[in-house]
C-alpha cells in the first residue's frame, strides 16, 4: 500500500506543479500586460524552476494562450453538474455559474476576453475555439445539443448570446453600470427567449 501511494503521488505531482504554474500565470497576466510578465516572474511566484514552464507549456506565448483558454472555456464538468429540472432551472444555474466565475476571477477574466484586441492571430484562434466550444456547452445545458436541422442558425444565435454575456459582464465589472442581479436577469431572460421564442420561430415552416 505504501508503494502504491508513493506511485500515485509521483503521478499527481506533475499535475500539481503544472496547476501551480498555470494559477500563477493567470494571476500575473491578469494584473499586468503580457510584455511586463516574464517566465522568471511566473516561476518565482509558483515556487518552481523556470525550466518547468518550458517543460509543461513551451514558450511564454504558449503559456499565455493556455491562460486565455482556461479563462474563457466552460469545463465539461460544469454542464454535467447542472441541476436536473426544467429549462428555467438549468438556465438560472448556468448564468449563476458564469457570474460566479467572472466575479471571482474578474481581473484575469477581463484580461483574457480583452486579449482579442491585440489582433494576434493565435489569440484570436484560441478565443474563437473557446467561443465555439462554449456555444456547444450552452446547447447541452438548454437541451438542444441534438438539434440537427438549422443547427448553424442555432449556434449563431448562441454565439451572439455569448457576445452579449461578455459585454454585459463588462458593464457590471468594469463600469458598475449594472448590478449582478440585473445582469443575471438580462442573461437568463435573453437565453430563455432564444430557446423558447426566437429559435422556434426561425425553424417554423413558412405558411
Amino acid at each position: 500500500m505504501i508503494v502504491e501511494a508513493a506511485q500515485v503521488r509521483r503521478r499527481l505531482e506533475p499535475d500539481v506543479r503544472r496547476g501551480q504554474i498555470l494559477a500563477c500565470a493567470v494571476r500575473l497576466f491578469g494584473e499586468r500586460p503580457y510584455a511586463e510578465v516574464s517566465t522568471t516572474d511566473i516561476a518565482r511566484a509558483a515556487g518552481v524552476a523556470r525550466g518547468l514552464i518550458n517543460h509543461y507549456f513551451g514558450t511564454k506565448k504558449d503559456l499565455y494562450l493556455e491562460v486565455i483558454r482556461v479563462m474563457v472555456t466552460i469545463p465539461e464538468v460544469v454542464v454535467e453538474r447542472l441541476p436536473e429540472g426544467d429549462l428555467h432551472t438549468r438556465v438560472d444555474a448556468s448564468v449563476s455559474w458564469f457570474l460566479d466565475v467572472v466575479s471571482r476571477h474578474s481581473t484575469s477574466w477581463l484580461a483574457a476576453v480583452n486579449a482579442g484586441g491585440a489582433r494576434d492571430a493565435d489569440v484570436e484562434r484560441v478565443l474563437a475555439e473557446a467561443e465555439d466550444a462554449a456555444a456547444d456547452s450552452v446547447l447541452v445545458a438548454v437541451g438542444l445539443a441534438e438539434v440537427a436541422e438549422h443547427r448553424e442558425e442555432l449556434r449563431g444565435m448562441i454565439r451572439a448570446y455569448l457576445g452579449l454575456a461578455v459585454a454585459t459582464a463588462k458593464e457590471w465589472l468594469n463600469r458598475a453600470a449594472l448590478t449582478r442581479a440585473q445582469v443575471h436577469l438580462l442573461l437568463a431572460t435573453t437565453l430563455l427567449a432564444i430557446v423558447e421564442q426566437v429559435f422556434p420561430t426561425v425553424v417554423a415552416p413558412v405558411r
